[in-house]
């Protein structure tokens, strides 16, 4: 019994110390938002995104096109008008949906209208896929747009 109670009162202290410690610790998570763009090849500009701070998390894959989960193939195909891409998922209280943009301007050519750079063909064609419409009016104090702006579905 004596060692049942000292249990106890052992279990109740150090459950007591965890609560007392934690309490501040872990503020609520953070707001994220997402912003997709296509520039290219999706390796050559997915160095820029990941420096930058304030952006959690870069993935690359495919944007804009018919099908539902399209493979390197089907994109070299050139049959399903999707295009390169880059999904960023970044903290708007570190870093703002302009200064991405920023970054991404840097990293194309818009007026190069069939590619990047070296890589030619649709699917490597400039956009900016949008998930607002304040992502839509905001492109920044730049002069040079993309030639394609599409709404994410």
């Amino acid at each position: 019994m004596k060692r049942t109670l000292i249990f106890l009162l052992s279990y109740a202290l150090i459950a007591a110390c965890t609560i007392a410690n934690s309490q501040g610790q872990n503020p609520s998570p953070t707001e994220t938002r997402t912003a997709v763009f296509a520039g290219g090849c999706f390796w050559c500009i997915q160095p820029a995104f990941d420096k930058a701070k304030g952006v959690i998390k870069t993935v690359v894959g495919y944007s804009g096109g018919s099908e539902p989960n399209p493979t390197y193939e089907l994109v070299a195909s050139e049959k399903t008008g999707h295009r390169e891409s880059i999904q960023i998922t970044y903290d708007p209280a570190k870093i703002s949906y302009d200064q991405l943009l920023e970054i991404y301007w840097r990293q194309i050519d818009p007026t190069q209208a069939d590619g990047q750079f070296t890589d030619i063909g649709p699917s490597y064609r400039a956009a900016i896929f949008y998930g607002s419409d304040d992502e839509k009016k905001s492109r920044g104090d730049f002069k040079r747009e993309t030639r394609t702006l599409r709404k994410i579905q």
